[in-house]
């Protein structure tokens, strides 16, 4: 059982008790937040779209930590121009604690099969 989950402009693919680094979230450590997902697939079971008001995805926020320092430098050739500048991005460090979907509604694999039958009838 997996889902696939939208945060800070990305999406990262969890599973229960897998830990991720991702952007800076305004939660305190211990805090709980709640991930918006975008696709959650359980063996048969594959939920998207409307269907995905019923799946919900917690984490635990672990820590608050700052990226690697990056420079960036910025040079033109013969004409005295040079720019040096750092950047730590500001991460925090969480962990999956549950992925839960009620068992409400059609998956889209077996929509697909009965509109398949439909047709084909």
């Amino acid at each position: 059982m997996y889902a696939i989950v939208k945060t800070g402009g990305k999406q990262y693919r969890v599973q229960e008790g897998q830990t991720l680094l991702i952007e800076r979230l305004v939660a305190a450590e211990g805090e709980s937040v709640s991930l918006e997902p975008l696709l959650f697939v359980d063996g048969e079971r594959m939920l998207d779209g409307d269907a995905l008001s019923a799946v919900r995805v917690t984490a635990t926020v672990l820590a608050q930590e700052r990226g690697p320092k990056l420079r960036v430098v910025k040079f033109k050739p013969k004409r005295g121009y040079k720019r040096r500048n750092g950047h730590r991005q500001e991460l925090t460090r969480i962990q999956v604690t549950t992925i839960e979907a009620a068992a409400q509604g059609r998956s889209t694999r077996a929509k697909a099969a009965a509109q398949e039958a439909e047709h084909g009838a």
